[in-house]
């Protein structure tokens, strides 16, 4: 299997916004697009995408986890960006027939096929950087995937950055390019200074995300974690592992949390902390890194329960495990 990504399916499901209409869906070579170099996109970062998975189970069906949840954070992006209102239907139809397409190609467990639904204003001019764009371009890519983490997940390197914030506070919960853009220098320096692998960002002491991540915290029977606001990504494995924890009879507490208690919490044995995501799932975190100082987490290792949460989550998405919230959408 290819580095996590960078193989995708021939054809792409692609439709165009102009003359304030969406054009039929068709399925094009997924290996290029075509736009004016003036394109809003490329000056203005009009852009915002989604991340969603399909899985194979024994039963040779094919289900995609969520995907109206993913659907619902796109329409709002691009609402938030200004860029023409998806018809949510049709991507549904996008994303489903394309699926249907290449179910051959959809990997047995863990792997899975990832669907990249990009949604781009394309209006060339490079006089509205106060104004929104009156065409754009959605597309939906298919990338057949491996374990995020092949080998096993290794307990992260976290530093915990209480000066610097991932994005502008009113973008966070678009999940938008320049979102991830802003929070890459910070993260490779990190990288470079201290050997973290990522920064849980604490503007102020206010413990909110990592650069392409949620946080949550264990502590025995309790999972921690910030509340929904503007300020980050309202992520849909971190609902889905949240929904997971209650129906395991855990106490879930969405709230703001401070650094002061979160390393606090960390000198306990029982306690766990964790990075959620479509891509890697539930990654534990066995170290914070604090104004130079090493605090391990817990026992440094990964933790039961983050497993547990993990696994269970997992055991939905294949099949193995009853869908009692209905998540899977069989195509």
């Amino acid at each position: 299997m290819a580095m996590f990504g960078t193989e995708f399916m021939p054809e792409m499901a692609l439709t165009s916004y102009s003359n304030n209409n969406w054009s039929k869906a068709e399925h094009v070579a997924s290996d290029s697009i075509s736009m004016h170099p003036g394109a809003h996109v490329l000056h203005y970062s009009s852009t915002c995408f989604e991340g969603l998975k399909a899985f194979s189970h024994a039963d040779g069906s094919i289900n995609i986890f969520r995907m109206d949840q993913n659907l619902n954070r796109f329409e709002q992006s691009s609402r938030l960006l200004s860029l023409p209102e998806i018809d949510k239907q049709q991507v549904a139809d996008m994303i489903i027939e394309l699926v249907r397409k290449y179910k051959a190609d959809v990997p047995l467990p863990p792997g899975s096929m990832y669907i990249r639904p990009t949604h781009i204003g394309t209006e060339p001019s490079i006089g509205k950087a106060a104004a929104p764009s009156l065409t754009s371009l959605l597309y939906v890519l298919l990338s057949p995937v491996g374990d995020y983490f092949a080998g096993g997940a290794k307990p992260l390197r976290i530093l915990l950055d209480e000066k610097g914030v991932r994005c502008a506070p009113h973008m966070g919960m678009i999940k938008s390019g320049g979102n991830y853009a802003s929070a890459l220098g910070p993260i490779l320096a990190a990288k470079d200074s201290v050997q973290a692998d990522q920064i849980l960002f604490c503007p102020d002491g206010d413990v909110q995300e990592t650069g392409a991540a949620n946080f949550i915290l264990i502590d025995g029977n309790e999972v921690i974690t910030k509340a929904l606001d503007t300020s980050f990504l309202h992520g849909v494995t971190r609902d889905s592992v949240l929904t997971i924890a209650k129906d395991l009879g855990m106490t879930v507490s969405e709230r703001d949390i401070c650094v002061e208690e979160l390393l606090d919490r960390a000198k306990k044995p029982n306690v766990e902390a964790a990075l959620s995501g479509t891509a890697a799932v539930l990654t534990p975190v066995g170290t914070f890194i604090h104004n130079n100082i090493e605090h391990q987490v817990g026992t440094g290792k990964a933790g039961n329960t983050t497993l547990k949460l993990r696994q269970t989550l997992n055991d939905i998405q294949w099949g193995k495990q009853a869908d009692t919230h209905n998540w899977l959408l069989k195509v």
